[in-house]
């Protein structure tokens, strides 16, 4: 669940009877969603992951400055030219308009990473820096 731009968005994963009729489910959710005065509902099928397949958080990508369309798509496009795995992503607009994004990413073994020129034709701050391990 978060805030996005002022509205609500909420995603759920949820386990299905495999006989399940997925165009009765579709149009019950929409029902449900019409009910609701939801904007939009959607459904899809997940495929099955290993966990052991997963990316493992590496970096920390900060990026900060005034808030404007195109940032998250340039870092990730960015990130995604080089191969590195988003594995979380947090943003949120702080007072007077500064825009924050928090990511947690898994750069493959040997990849440099070097976003100046997003930073700079985004005009914001961007820092990479190697994940800490929390030791509990």
């Amino acid at each position: 669940m978060s805030i996005l731009r002022g509205h609500f968005a909420m995603m759920l994963v949820v386990a299905v009877p495999e006989d399940a009729d997925a165009a009765i489910l579709r149009e019950e959710l929409a029902e449900a969603g019409g009910r609701l005065e939801l904007e939009a509902v959607a459904l899809s099928a997940l495929e099955e992951v290993d966990p052991a397949s997963e990316p493992e958080p590496s970096h920390i990508v900060t990026v900060y400055g005034v808030d404007h369309p195109g940032i998250v798509h340039a870092v990730t496009s960015a990130l995604a030219e080089r191969d590195v795995d988003i594995t979380d992503l947090t943003t949120r607009v702080l007072s007077e308009g500064i825009y924050a994004l928090m990511m947690e990413v898994s750069i493959p073994p040997g990849t440099e990473i070097e976003l100046d020129a997003v930073a700079q034709e985004q005009g914001v701050d961007l820092t990479v820096r190697p994940l800490e391990s929390d030791a509990l």
